[in-house]
């Protein structure tokens, strides 16, 4: 019969608690035998952790003990099976890891069945022991060890869990964003998005841009107020249906209301709101139609010419504002070569030299704007310099998302 375990004594040279990791442990013993292996109610060992010993003298009298404060449970694989797995050594084994998926598992074994015991490491449990040669001070390092590795395996899964999560929405986010559809315009097209959230891909800034059949180009940039994930999700929507009703077949007044009640249906509060700038240029390129909702004017390059915003006048307020709000529809000549820069005020808000200073504003955008064109700077080149001085200007990273795409028309092209 089985020698029981002696209670460990204190090493003087280590007093309870001197290493500062001492923590009491409470380990769960199922095994059969009432004079088995381990006979006393607790363990002490030179490192001052004190194991507290519950024994069950088989499986349904484990679950009942199975409590939160259990941190360790020791099976003995000699155990009767379940029934319903007489056949399988391990049933005991396996039971028990279905009953305790958060505890550590101690497999205790007869030295003579050393490859079941490697087994029980490979189906679950943290460790195995072997009956003969068991007592103390071996149990308590392998409790401690068994708990602390659970512990780590549980941090694993969690970070798994995390970075795949954490792919998935980087995976979704990155759908989420649009693709230009412009196939049989000569418009060059360039976007560039940084949203103000930490390690997000999407913010509340919103834009696209797409070509009907009669051949006119439609572009929309908007900001919905707030950075959190409601509202970069309340601008794919407000995107996608701005996207669908263009097609249909609105633009304008008619369009801007429809986008009202979308706006107003599917948001969380009545004080969310959110601004818009729509564009549609003819098919020859030379003119366009322009709708303001409480975003700013867009600005225009014409051949030879500073660039300069195009006129506020006549805008509407921002969508969710006002019930009964109507948006005009304002002409606007191009020319035959033009670049056009639609921006959210993101781009416009940052310092214009550093903390404490004024902001970059409308004025000092045109007039960093204007710089780089004189620098030869075009499309995309044009809107990473832009971002980049942003940036620069303000001191630090841009707290709010910032949006800025740019449309352009080469007269030699057209």
């Amino acid at each position: 019969m089985p020698v029981p375990v002696p209670r460990q004594r204190i090493d003087s040279a280590a007093p309870p608690g001197a290493s500062g990791t001492a923590t009491d442990l409470t380990l769960l013993v199922v095994e059969d035998d009432p004079a088995g292996a381990l006979a006393v109610p607790e363990l002490l060992d030179a490192a001052g952790t004190r194991v507290r010993i519950r024994t069950a003298r088989n499986l349904t009298e484990a679950e009942r003990l199975l409590t939160d404060d259990v941190h360790c449970v020791l099976v003995d694989l000699a155990l009767p099976a379940p029934r319903t797995a007489e056949d399988d050594p391990l049933a005991p084994l396996r039971h028990i890891l279905r009953l305790a998926p958060r505890h550590a598992v101690l497999a205790l074994a007869a030295s003579a069945d050393a490859e079941l015991a490697a087994e029980a490491v490979r189906v679950g449990a943290q460790d195995h022991l072997f009956r003969e040669e068991l007592d103390g001070r071996l149990l308590s390092r392998a409790i401690r060890y068994a708990v602390e590795r659970k512990r780590a395996d549980a941090v694993q899964v969690k970070l798994t869990e995390s970075r795949l999560r954490a792919q998935e929405n980087a995976r979704l986010e990155r759908g989420l964003l649009p693709t230009p559809l412009l196939e049989g315009s000569d418009l060059r097209f360039a976007a560039r998005y940084r949203p103000g959230r930490s390690r997000a891909l999407l913010g509340g800034d919103f834009y696209d841009t797409v070509r009907t059949p009669d051949g006119t180009v439609h572009v929309m940039i908007g900001d919905v107020c707030g950075h959190g994930p409601d509202e970069a999700a309340l601008g794919v929507e407000l995107r996608i249906a701005w996207r669908a009703l263009t097609f249909a077949g609105l633009c304008g007044d008619e369009l801007l209301s429809t986008l009202q009640q979308v706006l107003e249906h599917e948001r969380e509060s009545d004080e969310i709101f959110a601004t818009l700038c729509t564009v549609d240029i003819a098919p020859d390129g030379r003119r366009a139609g322009m709708c303001l909702a409480g975003h700013p004017s867009p600005l225009i390059a014409r051949h030879g010419r500073a660039a300069q915003l195009l006129p506020y006048e006549d805008s509407g307020p921002a969508l969710g504002l006002l019930p009964r709000a109507r948006w005009p529809r304002r002409q606007v000549e191009l020319g035959a070569t033009w670049s056009l820069l639609m921006y959210t005020d993101g781009l416009i808000e940052g310092r214009s030299a550093g903390p404490d200073s004024p902001r970059l504003g409308q004025d000092g955008m045109v007039e960093m704007i204007n710089r780089q064109l004189a620098q030869g700077l075009r499309g995309e080149e044009l809107l990473d310099a832009a971002v980049t001085e942003v940036r620069s200007l303000n001191g630090g990273e841009l707290t709010d998302d910032v949006a800025v795409l740019a449309l352009e028309r080469d007269r030699a092209r057209g």
